[in-house]
């Protein structure tokens, strides 16, 4: 479920006019290494590893809508950062890639 969801993501990333291709290849990046981190928390935290794509499939849904809901971003975005509270100790190159998708959903002008 976690592979599908982060495969949507990619997708959505990937058919997103709006995106220049520097912000499209970055949130790919940013993404592939969320595939990597979200994978070893899966293992001991699968629910948890769960929300997190969870809330970065709606973070980017709502970052990449073409009509873009300002209220709906800030909710899933706010979502995802607390997705990921209490793993900065455990976890922290998670917490850091999330923190960086969360920034440019919100700042790249989507």
């Amino acid at each position: 479920m976690i592979e599908e969801t982060l495969a949507k993501i990619e997708a959505r990333l990937g058919n997103a006019a709006m995106l220049s291709q520097e912000q499209r290849a970055e949130l790919l990046g940013l993404v592939s290494t969320l595939k990597a981190e979200v994978g070893e928390l899966s293992k001991t935290h699968s629910e948890q590893a769960q929300s997190i794509t969870g809330f970065t499939e709606m973070s980017t849904h709502e970052a990449t809508r073409k009509e873009r809901d300002p209220q709906l971003l800030k909710i899933s975005l706010k979502g995802l950062s607390a997705s990921v509270e209490g793993f900065e100790t455990s976890h922290p190159r998670l917490v850091e890639i999330v923190n960086a998708i969360s920034l440019m959903l919100s700042n790249s002008g989507v």
